[in-house]
């Protein structure tokens, strides 16, 4: 089929979600695909989530078939690219990751997952193991560890454009204030059939959509040069409710030292005495990282989690201008869940058209 005679679709947003969604749709050479966002790969912002992520594959899903095919597709495709595409900037790394006598009894709805002995992704991810109590740092009860993924989406989110252009998808930036405008903005000047809405944390913002679902779960993280022998994880910390302990090794070097999550907080400059805090907790539970007995910070990084209460929302709409089919509110699974979203969007965009 020429590209005259495919249906047109816009899909609107250059984060991890959009740029997946529109190369999973070219790869199927069945529809004639643009990409337009406010924000582009290479671009940093607040309002922009992707550039700002941790970015790895560490399933925190419990009890949610949907969510766990999102991230069981999404698994296997990122070890397919690690494996085939190693330019793509997705590096395998162990993981270990700890459970605090306190989280236990809490049973944190946040950390999903994490709380089972045996979680849903341990027959799928190799070298899964349990923990003894010898293999643990004092004052953990339980643990696992596991072999998956970490990205630098200062290298991903470059590659996916790659890939995009490869399929003569176009990318720009374009700006609209509401979902309508998005239509009439192919690259070949004629109107779309269909949207993609990829937006993110602002969907909440976007006229047509207007989401109040949609909250930012603010995450502050601490990059540094060091080099973590695995990444880790803790399930909470003593020293707030709202923060996290995570170690992320990143490929082409880097370690991001993370976090908090602190709901509907749009806060975009970093808390020094966080960040000290967060270091804090990083060399407790991985004391490898100083090399030289310090750590040689970068940048200390503040991203907008595009989170959503119930969940992601992916589901088409009817509208007058034609159809919407929405791919958004991740929170912080954006990068794990991508292509098993994305490939929820073909399937969507396929019942939209055909009907």
């Amino acid at each position: 089929m020429t590209s005259e005679l495919k249906p047109k679709i816009v899909v609107l947003g250059a984060g991890v979600a959009g740029l997946t969604s529109a190369l999973l749709l070219a790869r199927t050479n069945l529809y004639d695909v643009s990409v337009i966002g406010k924000f582009l790969p290479g671009d940093l912002d607040i309002e922009y989530t992707s550039p700002w992520a941790g970015a790895n594959w560490m399933s925190f899903v419990k009890d949610d078939e949907v969510l766990e095919r999102y991230d069981r597709i999404t698994y296997a495709e990122i070890a397919r690219l690690a494996k085939e595409h190693p330019e793509a900037g997705i590096w395998p790394k162990k993981v270990i990751e700890y459970v605090r006598a306190d989280d236990l009894i809490k049973n944190n709805p946040l950390l999903g997952g994490l709380l089972d002995a045996r979680p849903w992704f341990a027959d799928m991810t190799p070298n899964f193991k349990q923990l003894t109590p010898a293999e643990m740092p004092k004052g953990y009860v339980q643990g696992i560890t596991y072999d998956s993924y970490c990205f630098n989406p200062l290298i991903y989110l470059p590659w996916l454009v790659s890939q995009l252009l490869s399929h003569g998808v176009s990318v720009r930036a374009r700006t609209v204030s509401h979902i309508s405008e998005a239509f009439a903005h192919h690259a070949s000047g004629q109107p779309a059939h269909l949207v993609v809405n990829c937006t993110g944390l602002m969907a909440c913002r976007l006229g047509g959509v207007m989401d109040d679902k949609v909250y930012p779960g603010r995450g502050q993280t601490v990059l540094v040069r060091n080099h973590a022998p695995a990444m880790y994880d803790i399930t909470g910390c003593s020293d707030a409710d709202d923060e996290l302990t995570y170690i992320m090794s990143r490929p082409a070097g880097g370690t991001i030292l993370g976090g908090c999550y602190q709901k509907d907080n749009w806060n975009a400059t970093p808390d020094p005495n966080m960040a000290q805090r967060i270091i804090r907790r990083c060399l407790e539970i991985c004391p490898e990282l100083e090399s030289e007995g310090k750590l040689d910070i970068i940048r200390h990084n503040v991203g907008l989690r595009p989170s959503r209460e119930g969940g992601p929302r992916v589901e088409k709409e009817k509208r007058e201008e034609g159809w919407v089919v929405h791919n958004y509110g991740a929170g912080g699974a954006g990068y794990q869940s991508s292509y098993g979203m994305a490939t929820h969007v073909v399937e969507l965009v396929g019942e939209a058209l055909a009907s």
